[in-house]
């Protein structure tokens, strides 16, 4: 059976008080129960200042 890496880039929008590294595992949990993905995991967590553009998304 073929494997594929798939890397995605999600752009969050959360409170102040919610930690995004615990979002973040949270959506890599989620893939893995709702679409059996074999391995997910965060790579990295970057906060952006309200006055920075937003991504290409």
């Amino acid at each position: 059976m073929p494997r594929t890496d798939v890397y995605l880039k999600v752009e969050l929008s959360h409170s102040r008080d919610e930690d995004a590294a615990a979002l973040a595992a949270e959506l890599c949990r989620m893939l893995r129960k709702q679409y059996a993905v074999r391995a997910a995991e965060v790579q990295s967590v970057h906060p952006r200042t309200e006055d920075q553009p937003k991504s290409s998304l």
